[in-house]
């Protein structure tokens, strides 16, 4: 079936147009951009067509998150492929890339497999595995890069674990950059961070809590940024939550040095001033920082310093955070929040709304290397419609993620994801969008 969807203000970052316009969807692809493209079609052809009226509405390729945790296999308890790709498609998401830290690691080309074929029975949101850099993610022996690319990996990184041997990174680089294999790095010196159970500071003094200094983070940028200037290779720096590591990566960007970096939702909306609560759900990695974090988190985003905006989904099940803040685990169940709260930094003027989109969507493309982030004719008909007036309230418990641990619940929010379209066909729509 062929569909039209017309009247919405249509953003494409990649043509870098920004206008309202009809989009024509067949066979899967996007046949067709222009203005009033009904009366432009045949009578006879006008009733195999779906119309889905979108006036009022913003229509952008769509949005991909390059980082997210789906647990299966071996920790189906806390998520599935299936259900983390439901969330996925719930939030406005088309593409997911899924970090390798699961039971067992996907350090092989058999967990590659397994997550592509489990991907496409749930015929959800497009999912692209991560593999890792290291067996076991370990940080001790490579992978077989090739065997993961060509099992269908996008990219390399042992999140969750840092890379601590030096020579290991610089070998996986140069091996991945061969083979045009992003590298994700996990930005943690374990010697710095050990115990550490939130942001170094003022209120970790005072919440009687182990801190975690900034310069964990930044001691393992500054090395890797070297580490790619010397093997003149790209390096991707994951879920960038300090003003030094901004600063590190801005001055290697003057440099010309190949990085790009990412941040997620919870460091330019919270800060560690919120754990005064002991609340569980506020425990990440890494962890919420300061006030002055933050706004250097909004200025890089704002000066393009840093160039995507990730959710790092984290799902867990209760029994991982109904325990004492030292035992539980880190993380946060962010597909279906972060649309709307990246809205929050356009509607504070931190970002235009292509620019928006394009950290979400585009850049996100083109760092993994996919053919996705765009709305020219002939592309895939990836495609996220949203309102960016809609206010609605965080409910934990309507979330289709199986990881209800967000901090963010009862949170009231402007702008949802109203219908998502995944090779052409309607893989969410809100019920209230009556099609």
């Amino acid at each position: 079936m062929k569909i039209l969807l017309t009247g919405a203000r249509v953003i494409d970052p990649a043509r870098k147009t920004d206008t309202t316009a009809d989009i024509l969807l067949e066979d899967g692809k996007i046949a067709k951009t222009g203005t009033d493209l009904l009366s432009s079609v045949k009578s006879k052809e006008a009733v195999k067509i779906k119309i889905i009226d979108l006036d009022g509405m913003v229509l952008t390729p769509g949005l991909i998150d390059m980082h997210t945790h789906l647990r299966e296999p071996g920790l189906e308890y806390k998520e599935t492929i299936a259900s983390g790709a439901r969330a996925a498609v719930t939030g406005g998401f088309t593409s997911i890339a899924c970090m390798p830290n699961t039971d067992p690691v996907n350090d092989n080309r058999s967990i590659t497999e397994f997550i592509k074929r489990k991907a496409s029975e749930a015929a959800l949101a497009n999912v692209y595995p991560i593999g890792a850099i290291s067996r076991g993610s370990s940080g001790i022996q490579m992978t077989e890069f090739w065997d993961l690319k060509e099992a269908g990996a996008v990219a390399l990184s042992d999140d969750g674990k840092p890379v601590m041997d030096a020579a290991l990174m610089r070998h996986a680089l140069e091996y991945a950059h061969s083979l045009s294999l992003p590298v994700i790095a996990h930005s943690e010196d374990t010697n710095l961070s050990a115990g550490g159970q939130m942001n170094e500071g003022y209120y970790s003094t005072i919440l009687g809590l182990r801190g975690i200094p900034s310069i964990a983070e930044e001691v393992m940028i500054a090395r890797d940024i070297l580490i790619a200037e010397f093997t003149k290779t790209h390096l991707h720096i994951a879920h960038v939550s300090t003003a030094g590591s901004v600063r590190l990566i801005r001055n290697a960007k003057e440099r010309g040095i190949q990085i790009t970096a990412e941040t997620a939702p919870h460091y330019f909306t919270l800060t560690d001033e919120v754990l005064q609560t002991y609340s569980t759900s506020l425990k990440v990695n890494p962890p919420l920082r300061s006030a002055a974090d933050l706004k250097a988190i909004r200025e890089g985003l704002a000066d393009g310093t840093l160039d995507a905006i990730a959710t790092d989904h984290a799902p867990h099940a209760r029994t991982d955070k109904e325990l004492e803040f030292e035992y539980a685990a880190s993380g946060i169940s962010g597909l279906e929040t972060s649309l709307s709260l990246s809205l929050r930094l356009v509607q504070d003027g931190v970002l235009s709304l292509p620019d928006l989109i394009a950290k979400m969507s585009l850049n996100p493309a083109q760092i993994l290397h996919l053919p996705k982030g765009t709305l020219a004719a002939g592309a895939d008909a990836d495609i996220t419609v949203f309102d960016p007036h809609l206010k609605w309230t965080v409910d934990v418990g309507a979330f289709c993620s199986k990881g209800k641990n967000s901090p963010f619940h009862g949170w009231e929010m402007q702008g949802k994801a109203l219908l998502t379209i995944v090779g052409g066909e309607i893989k969410y729509s809100l019920p209230s969008l009556k099609i």
